[in-house]
């Protein structure tokens, strides 16, 4: 690090559980740092599934350098048996964490681009000895360039949800259609979204979490007054075996396989109805306006009202075009860490934990952490991520033996999910472990991408 750079702070990206922990952890190594988030208050993209419930518990997704800040300022921490909701989450930790943090933390801030100073992508002359040059957006119109030591992206997956083609890119007609298909978990108290699908046919895709979580909820829907009639069309890639509904009553995460139960009981009393091995290649309108999805091999079903699409998340890379990441051409993660995330072969509770080494790229001191960092592969747990942090920032401190320490015994969970009910009855078993995926979406703790594992 050269004499220009050693006094520039760490540049952390995303306001969520991931970068709020990052700033914490830096803040207890005493490096400067700037957080930067596009939304107007911490956890944003949290909020946006405010009446999602966690499976995860309180003990299990608050950060303990995060908490070592929090003490002193008379914060209570939440009962750790219970189960937050990504609002409880919000309000009642990641808030009071950017506050404690101050104006080091910047709301309205959109980070637009990274590159090194006076470097784009192909300059190799003295790389490495440049700063990072940050552009940024304000909400209010003006534009920064802010420069930087190191930076961690934390900004999460939550703003790109994959779409319905089976392919993975948008089905024919499915831009067209935008009006009527929507991309998260529905938040069925809101009187809008009720009077939007009481009542109506809606196409669910999805094998995950996030799916189950849907169908439950218009299941629920479909049994009460103002919803008779709901009725739910679950369009899966794959067909249906034993662990399509997950664990069951043997979960290891109670709140987890109930989910799965509760969807699994809204296919057997016929609330909703399942389609196999139908990848979706169209979405067309019929004579009277409604939605007909065509599969790949040519298969139509019956027009739907609604559609909403689980069908996972993918990184925003966007902004990190000038910079010379190393990402596994498939999942997009840190060529590292891909293989110990590969959905084909782990869950959330079989990654064993890992920091700055799996984290690393060939731009020197850029990170992406949480749920950024897996990429494509739909499950994260938020105790991960804070250990990634942990390592993270006790490398930029030179202190090299505490970044490869592990310090986090991750629970045998299983295949891992993230969204669970909203309002689901806690559960009291001590002996299994916590996860929150995201999708969520989400930076981590955001529902659970619903392709599954």
């Amino acid at each position: 690090m050269s004499e220009t750079t050693t006094d520039l702070p760490v540049v952390v990206i995303g306001a969520g559980p991931a970068g709020l922990a990052a700033a914490a952890h830096l803040e207890d190594r005493g490096l400067d740092f700037l957080l930067l988030e596009a939304g107007p208050h911490a956890g944003a993209a949290t909020r946006d599934w405010a009446h999602v419930r966690l499976f995860s518990r309180w003990g299990e997704v608050v950060d303990p350098a995060a908490e070592k800040l929090l003490a002193p300022t008379g914060w209570i921490k939440p009962d750790t048996a219970s189960y937050p909701t990504g609002g409880d989450w919000a309000e009642l930790y990641l808030q009071p964490l950017a506050d404690v943090l101050g104006d080091r933390v910047r709301f309205g801030a959109r980070v637009t681009g990274v590159s090194r100073a006076g470097r784009d992508r192909i300059v190799d002359a003295d790389r490495d000895t440049q700063p990072f040059v940050i552009h940024v957006e304000h909400t209010d119109g003006r534009e920064e360039r802010v420069f930087a030591r190191a930076v961690i992206d934390a900004s999460g997956t939550w703003s790109t949800p994959s779409p319905a083609g089976g392919s993975g890119l948008p089905a024919l007609g499915e831009k067209a259609a935008a009006d009527r298909i929507a991309y998260r978990v529905l938040d069925l108290k809101d009187p809008a979204v009720r009077a939007r699908y009481a009542g109506k046919r809606t196409a669910v895709i999805g094998s995950g979490a996030s799916a189950f979580t849907a169908l439950a909820y218009l299941a629920d829907l479909a049994k009460t007054d103002d919803g008779a009639g709901t009725k739910a069309l679950w369009i899966l890639r794959r067909g249906i075996s034993g662990s399509t509904f997950g664990g069951g009553a043997a979960d290891q995460l109670p709140a987890r396989g109930a989910l799965g139960l509760a969807a699994k009981a809204a296919v057997d009393a016929g609330y909703a109805d399942a389609v196999t091995g139908f990848r979706t290649d169209a979405i067309e309108s019929d004579a009277d306006g409604r939605l007909v999805l065509v599969s790949e091999d040519g298969r139509r079903l019956d027009a739907v009202d609604e559609v909403i699409v689980l069908t996972g998340f993918r990184p925003d890379l966007s902004f990190l075009d000038e910079l010379r990441l190393g990402l596994d051409e498939r999942l997009q993660a840190p060529v590292e860490l891909a293989p110990l995330i590969d959905p084909n072969q782990h869950s959330c509770g079989t990654v064993y934990p890992h920091g700055v080494n799996e984290l690393s790229h060939p731009e020197k001191d850029v990170y992406l952490v949480g749920m950024k960092s897996y990429g494509r592969a739909p499950t994260f747990l938020a105790m991960t991520g804070y250990e990634q942090v942990r390592s993270i920032a006790a490398h930029l401190a030179g202190d090299q033996e505490a970044a490869e320490r592990v310090e986090l015994t991750l629970p045998e969970t299983g295949v891992c999910g993230g969204a669970g009910l909203f309002d689901q009855p806690e559960t009291t078993d001590p002996t299994d472990g916590g996860c929150c995926a995201a999708p969520a979406t989400l930076t981590i703790g955001a529902p659970a991408s619903s392709g599954g594992c």
